[in-house]
């Protein structure tokens, strides 16, 4: 059974730092692009970061483009994401998801595995 486990999130004041993580278990995903979205109160899910199989390749929203760093740890199955100089605006669930492509996509719709989610939240 395929089971991806986010952690890490928290309440943070703006200018501050969170790194999540996002442990998977049960297959290994070789050759799958992976992600992170995020889905704030009333919005949809929109797309915060990608990363290639190899960590080579990543990908941002323009929104997070220079503040959040995506990671991977093959070895580990594991994904990262590093959210610097929070802002109120990037409160949000945030799920991490493994990808059904080899490439990159900000579509929620090419990714099959997703997890539970976890809260981030950034006071003003």
């Amino acid at each position: 059974q395929v089971q991806l486990v986010e952690s890490g999130g928290g309440l943070v004041q703006a200018g501050g730092s969170l790194k999540l993580s996002c442990a998977a278990s049960g297959r290994t995903f070789s050759g799958s692009a992976r992600a992170w979205f995020r889905q704030a109160p009333g919005k949809e899910r929109e797309f915060v970061a990608a990363i290639s199989w190899t960590g080579g390749s990543t990908y941002y929203a323009d929104s997070v483009k220079g503040r959040f760093t995506i990671t991977r740890d093959n070895a580990k199955n594991t994904v990262y994401l590093q959210m610097n100089n929070l802002k109120p605006e990037d409160t949000a669930v945030y799920y991490c998801a493994v990808s059904i492509r080899t490439y990159m996509s900000p579509s929620y719709r090419d990714y099959a595995y997703w997890g539970q989610g976890t809260q981030v939240t950034v006071s003003s």
